[in-house]
């Protein structure tokens, strides 16, 4: 069994419907959970209050994304909430490695997560302070953003790092992912995938969530 994740994006889901279109991906590894507060990113999605019901609801644990500034302040307090893993972003904390700890030490597993202009070499040296980078392979802010084939050697380059210093960092690829790019990416050295509408524009999400698997399963490193 290759380890493969697949995350779907809620940003694709229905708001309205949340908890039906959470109980159609009970075969995700985890429930990407965007939040964004208008700021970091030119869109507003949802706080703290929104999280924790979907927390309540979710079959499968939930990993947050903070596209938020002052993630210093505000990240905490997700880990609190009981998400399983918490991502922030690399240009939006003063500490990364101590904002790292602080989620470690409240028991959700902490991500750092870099934009399309972020050098991932900045993370190199403290790569094992963290259980997951995300290399975003779209301009954060919205769904169905077209791939961006050219973050492919930024996420080798992390995949070279990590086995080089045994790393065991889950590599998280975000924006544009389908049936045609996982592949890509997977080839790269991604091994957890955010899937947004390739998820939940399909007649069955379960089975997308099962396809990409077997997509990104047949190109990973593992």
């Amino acid at each position: 069994m290759s380890d493969v994740r697949i995350n779907p994006s809620i940003l694709s889901a229905d708001f309205v419907n949340m908890q039906a279109d959470l109980d159609r991906i009970a075969g995700a590894d985890f429930v990407h959970v965007d939040v964004m507060d208008n700021h970091f990113v030119p869109n507003l999605t949802f706080g703290p209050q929104m999280v924790e019901r979907i927390q309540a609801t979710s079959p499968v644990p939930l990993d947050v994304h903070l596209m938020i500034t002052d993630a210093d302040r505000w990240a905490p307090g997700y880990a609190e909430l009981g998400a399983a893993s918490v991502t922030f972003h690399l240009e939006a904390t003063d500490e990364p490695v101590a904002l790292a700890r602080r989620l470690r030490q409240i028991g959700a597993r902490a991500g750092v997560a870099v934009k399309p202009g972020t050098p991932a070499g900045l993370l190199y040296e403290v790569m094992d302070e963290f259980d997951q980078i995300l290399v975003m392979t779209v301009e954060p802010g919205f769904g169905g953003q077209s791939f961006m084939p050219d973050m492919m050697p930024k996420l080798s380059g992390l995949a070279a790092e990590a086995r080089r210093r045994g790393s065991a960092v889950w590599l998280q690829v975000d924006g544009g992912i389908s049936a045609d790019t996982i592949e890509q990416a997977a080839a790269a050295g991604a091994d957890t995938f955010v899937a947004g509408s390739a998820v939940f524009g399909a007649a069955d999400p379960d089975a997308a969530i099962a396809g990409l698997r077997t997509a990104a399963a047949g190109h990973s490193h593992s």
